[in-house]
């Protein structure tokens, strides 16, 4: 009995790993047969030069070879060559796509172009979960996010690096996500962006590191699990939580280091007082924040700004817990700042004290 294919490597529809090439219809070929069969699309190690991509159909994967280091990609590699389209994988019309051991490069050409795009016109817009996995991957150098999910139901991100990016590392609205063993590197519009709503959240074991604007910056949703986290060097909070007009309820911050947050471009004369710290959480609900470390510093270099100014900002809350922080040279001016009208809530047993540099 012939058992059907359902590996299909790029190369044997012509793909060139030669870097100049444009291998786009090569690897929309391999990507349609594998959409009708539940298969996997091989990618060999090489630099193959692509536009536009569509992955459809469900249970599709693409495979690389995982060669990559934390300053230069390797293995297989995805280059885009297209700086006018949206994305390079447009994962929007798959159903439990996997994406592993592959590099995405955007070159850093065009305008708010992402690597890979989830897009729904409304939430659960697809009748099921979306499901798409993404794993041991290095996508970086995209004007627009590395990833964006909007409207995504379910998904996952491990054991990747999402860095250089002109927006966000990685860019979330939609829900129920695991966030595991990854880094968050370099992007512009923070590590992590939410939009309108993020919720059913967990994030675990990630690096984030010298991302503008901030680390993980979520205005609106609920139910994270923030848990045993890197943040160092964040160009704003390490952790931003709510904001003026949107609000953030039942999330849980435990075990995280916070280190060097706050800072500012030393073309900025000073941050706002709720950017220049470690963490601020503005209209949250429900929200515990225990167990954790932070201390303030400079660039690696023993340069630039000495940040950040506070360590932790509590700002219109209620029924919230900041308990149990340790912040040994936590800040510069104050460890812990109490704004607007908290009553509900239990500050307690912080300690730390303040450096100067």
């Amino acid at each position: 009995m012939n058992k059907a294919k359902t590996e299909f490597s790029i190369t044997d529809f012509g793909a060139l790993g030669d870097g100049m090439f444009d291998c786009t219809e090569a690897i929309q070929n391999a990507l349609d047969h594998a959409a009708g069969c539940m298969g996997t699309v091989i990618v060999p190690p090489g630099t193959y030069s692509t536009g536009n991509l569509r992955v459809h159909g469900k249970g599709v994967s693409i495979v690389g070879c995982p060669a990559w280091s934390f300053r230069n990609d390797g293995g297989s590699v995805f280059l885009l060559r297209d700086g006018t389209t949206d994305c390079m994988l447009d994962i929007s019309g798959a159903f439990g796509c996997s994406i592993q051991g592959m590099c995405l490069d955007g070159r850093n050409i065009g305008a708010d172009v992402h690597g890979i795009k989830l897009y729904r016109s409304q939430y659960n817009g697809g009748g099921e979960e979306d499901t798409p996995t993404v794993d041991n991957c290095r996508i970086g150098h995209f004007s627009g996010n590395g990833l964006h999910f909007e409207h995504v139901w379910c998904f996952s991100v491990r054991h990747s690096m999402l860095h250089a990016n002109g927006g966000a590392g990685l860019f979330i609205d939609g829900w129920d996500a695991f966030i595991l063993d990854n880094w968050f590197t370099g992007n512009k519009n923070g590590g992590i962006l939410g939009g309108k709503t993020v919720a059913s959240v967990t994030c675990t074991g990630n690096r984030v590191e010298w991302n503008k604007r901030g680390g993980f910056i979520l205005p609106n949703g609920d139910s994270y699990n923030i848990t045993g986290n890197f943040f160092d060097r964040s160009f704003g909070p390490a952790l931003d939580l709510g904001g003026e007009s949107t609000s953030v309820h039942t999330v849980t911050v435990t075990g995280n280091i916070f280190r060097r947050s706050g800072a500012r471009l030393e073309a900025e004369a000073i941050l706002p007082r709720d950017k220049s710290c470690h963490v601020s959480i503005h209209n949250c609900l429900g929200t515990v924040i225990s167990g954790n470390s932070a201390r303030a510093g400079r660039n690696d270099n023993g340069h630039g700004v000495y940040s950040p100014d506070y360590s932790i900002i509590v700002n219109d809350c209620k029924e919230c817990i900041v308990k149990d922080n340790v912040m040994t040279c936590g800040a510069i001016v104050e460890n812990i700042v109490l704004v607007g009208n908290n009553e509900t809530c239990m500050i307690a047993d912080n300690i730390g004290s303040l450096g100067n540099g």
